[in-house]
């Protein structure tokens, strides 16, 4: 395998970060330690920038391409966004329906299902068919048949991910400028 870039990342499966490498693990390194190293990160990602300077952190995060496209956000260089879990608000859930049909027709039990529905009117105790078109009351429902659902918690917004480790070199060849 050739020799690495100094600041080059690459994925590696192992538990341990190879001779000449560190994890992208957010850890802060001496410059006088690593003196190439730092003229090419300086302190975009952490660090006094005097005796310190921090690694990117990529534990839980993905790495994404600095810039603009078209269409695409402005990103730059060692700027973090995102959010593990999102709480959705109406406005971002598609309208949808929930169609009911129903008849006129008294129900022939007085058991919710899948076929009856309870009802309010005439009496608390009146249950309509899944077929009554407008049973009296003109569709009144008992409190909390209908209502929004699923609260104010966050979801989970993560796809099916593997982990593995990000290492960024610390020894090799020195990047020139194109």
């Amino acid at each position: 395998m050739a020799q690495p870039f100094v600041g080059e990342i690459r994925m590696f499966a192992g538990n341990f970060a190879p001779a000449g490498w560190q994890f992208c693990a957010g850890q802060t390194l001496s410059i006088a330690q690593y003196e190439m190293l730092f003229s090419l990160l300086g302190t975009i990602y952490g660090g006094d920038g005097t005796t310190t300077f921090r690694l990117p952190d990529l534990r839980g995060n993905l790495p994404l391409g600095q810039g603009a496209g078209p269409g695409l956000s402005a990103r730059t260089i060692g700027q973090a966004f995102g959010s593990p879990n999102i709480t959705l608000l109406p406005g971002q859930i598609p309208g949808h329906t929930h169609p009911i049909q129903a008849t006129n027709t008294m129900a022939s039990t007085v058991t919710p299902g899948p076929d009856v529905l309870p009802g309010t009117t005439p009496s608390p105790n009146a249950f309509y068919d899944a077929g009554t078109a407008n049973p009296p009351g003109k569709n009144a429902f008992a409190a909390g048949t209908l209502g929004m659902s699923g609260g104010t918690q966050p979801h989970s917004n993560q796809m099916p991910t593997l982990s593995l480790n990000y290492i960024i070199a610390t020894d090799g060849l020195y990047p020139s400028q194109g």
